[in-house]
């Protein structure tokens, strides 16, 4: 059976790697992870990160990195990734008035073609992970979907996170099929959601919403296959599309366990099904 390396995205494991980067990298490899995703990187030098990336033989292989970053000294951070070794840069969310349609849509869009050329010159390629948000229809079609066509693929990659594909009403292992040839890197996420979507599902990228927050039972994330997602057809629809990578997220722990925990959960349900 064919199968892809799998990755964890760092931000799941966020508190660990305050309190000991180093520590919580070690743990990762220990758990069973072949690569890293970063998402920040905690005051540490570039050549350090990837000197001790190299010593746990643990791939590199992408970074979240906020757009008004990347179009701050593009060069400078370009290099600074290079050194470490990623392959994929990703946009991991855009705020609203940079959305398909919005007020900086086209600004954005241009932005988006100038970090891209300078991603390419450091070996990166630059991919956007989307939320539920971009599901949204716009004349009958999902924003996303307009995002991409707007965008060509040699230019911008997908990262489809498959639990806000889900939540955004689309069948995640269709969506993933659906830009086969275009994502290299696929995110896994799983969840359980009864009654209405909560609004308070965005304050960790740090949108701010008014309303009810969401109890444990209505909204929740969860540990790779203790949630509602089909996660075998996920990851035969990743190797369809043609992904090299498969990266866990968890935004929030739960179940009583601890973000680590939760991490080695997924881990070893994912070994159970022979990944």
């Amino acid at each position: 059976m064919k199968t892809l390396p799998v990755a964890i995205q760092l931000y799941s494991v966020r508190n660990d790697l305050s309190e000991n980067f180093e520590a919580a990298l070690r743990k990762v490899k220990e758990i069973g992870y072949d690569g890293v995703e970063f998402a920040g990187l905690y005051n540490i030098g570039p050549a350090k990160i990837r000197d001790l990336c190299k010593e746990l033989d643990l791939v590199p292989i992408s970074a979240h990195v906020p757009i008004f970053e990347m179009m701050g000294d593009t060069e400078a951070l370009m290099s600074a990734y290079e050194t470490i070794g990623v392959k994929y840069m990703a946009i991991p969310f855009m705020s609203e008035d940079r959305r398909v349609g919005a007020e900086r849509w086209e600004e954005t869009v241009k932005e988006i073609h100038r970090i891209s050329e300078i991603a390419k010159k450091h070996g990166i390629t630059l991919l956007y992970h989307n939320h539920d948000f971009e599901f949204k229809k716009i004349d009958g079609e999902n924003a996303l979907d307009i995002l991409y066509k707007t965008i060509p693929a040699d230019v911008l990659k997908t990262e489809i996170d498959t639990c806000w594909a889900n939540v955004g009403g689309e069948n995640p292992a269709d969506y993933v099929r659906k830009y086969t040839g275009r994502a290299p890197v696929v995110h896994l996420k799983d969840f359980i959601m009864a009654g209405k979507k909560p609004t308070n599902m965005y304050e960790l990228i740090g949108v701010k919403t008014v309303g009810d927050t969401a109890a444990e039972e209505d909204f929740a994330f969860r540990p790779i296959g203790y949630g509602v997602q089909d996660m075998p057809s996920i990851l035969e629809a990743s190797i369809d599309a043609g992904a090299e990578w498969v990266v866990v997220e968890q935004d929030r722990p739960s179940l009583d366990k601890t973000p680590m925990e939760c991490a080695q959960m997924s881990r070893e349900f994912l070994k159970k099904l022979g990944w």
